[in-house]
């Protein structure tokens, strides 16, 4: 299985960027798909997740309101829309394959939780 994200960068406080993450050898329509990030000397922290038809998504309250998932079945792509971006969005942005959803979301943020990632899109926020 293999995911590539790209889309990452440097950007001033307030400004935008679009994630994406290319899923070409997986059955990629049959899975829930999820976006998580991880800063530096910081754990992991899952952001959003968006199911297998694109219809139910769940974020969280730290990008809420903020960014928006979506992905493209038919061109086997993922990606994820960030506005109004923040100092403390810097982080290494991986699109991840979840094992499982539902139960505690502080499980989230663990590795275990998801069975393929990427190699990461590096996110700077800064002025």
């Amino acid at each position: 299985v293999q995911l590539v994200e790209s889309g990452g960068g440097l950007v001033q406080p307030g400004g935008s960027l679009r994630l994406s993450c290319a899923a070409p050898t997986f059955a990629f329509r049959s899975h829930d798909m999820s976006w998580v990030r991880q800063a530096p000397g910081k754990g992991l922290e899952w952001v959003v997740d968006i199911d297998s038809g694109g219809g139910i998504t769940t974020y969280a309250d730290s990008v809420k309101g903020r960014f928006t998932i979506s992905r493209d079945n038919a061109a086997n792509t993922l990606s994820l829309q960030m506005n109004n971006l923040k100092p403390e969005d810097t982080a290494r942005y991986y699109c991840a394959r979840p094992k499982y959803t539902g139960g505690d979301l502080t499980m989230y943020s663990r590795w275990f939780r998801y069975d393929y990632w990427g190699q990461g899109t590096q996110v700077t926020v800064s002025s």
